[in-house]
């Protein structure tokens, strides 16, 4: 984990809404802004450190890798494994339903973190994090055989074993309109497969089509 100059700062990135329920008189607020800003330099630093580290991609392998890297279930592993799921602030009811394993909360929680270290200590310090982090993810992810977006990868599943064209409906959305929670179904005709849940209606599909793949894969 990051050496923090300002604790504070720290603490912000990890306050998820719901705690603030539960804290009315501390006057606080969530990490979205923080996660708002991580979402931003996280995207610039995965496509500049592909851009340079595979020179002979093409456009479409590369946007795939980086959908890969920074998709919700790789961005939650890489919390549980910094051990961020220990310090992020929430609700009793949250963490009753277990918030702590929630992909699309841990998610967050590490986007507001590269947001809260590089208000922290600058770009230098962000870019040296980021790297350690994410690189071995990266390594792994890139010697795939084929550089496919989960949905890409369950569609050519489901024509495969069953000839149909998967799609996918918003089952429930519930937050705020600033902060919308979406849960989203993945279909094979009228026949429900998976479900996934995210904090926008592509990383609920994404959620959703790797619990599908999932399902597939073991009924082999």
């Amino acid at each position: 984990m990051f050496k923090f100059k300002n604790q504070n700062l720290k603490k912000q990135s990890l306050i998820h809404r719901s705690y603030l329920n539960e804290n009315k008189t501390e006057n606080l607020q969530s990490n979205e802004r923080f996660e708002f800003l991580g979402d931003a330099i996280l995207e610039f630093w995965i496509s500049d450190y592909l851009f340079k580290k595979f020179p002979d991609f093409s456009e479409g392998d590369l946007t795939n890798l980086r959908s890969l890297v920074v998709c919700t279930n790789n961005l939650a592993k890489i919390a549980l494994e910094i051990k961020l799921s220990d310090e992020i602030l929430l609700s009793k009811g949250e963490e009753r339903h277990g918030g702590r394993l929630n992909p699309s909360i841990l998610a967050d929680a590490f986007e507001s973190l590269i947001g809260a270290i590089f208000l922290d200590s600058g770009i230098d310090a962000i870019m040296k994090f980021l790297d350690k982090t994410l690189t071995p993810s990266i390594k792994l992810l890139s010697k795939q055989a084929t550089l496919k977006d989960p949905k890409s990868i369950f569609q050519e599943i489901a024509q495969d074993k069953e000839g149909i064209t998967p799609n996918y409906k918003t089952v429930s959305e519930s937050g705020p309109d600033h902060k919308k929670e979406f849960e989203v179904g993945v279909f094979l005709a009228d026949r429900l497969i998976a479900k996934g849940t995210g904090n926008s209606k592509q990383r609920a599909e994404e959620a959703a089509s790797l619990n599908a793949t999932k399902i597939f894969q073991n009924q082999v």
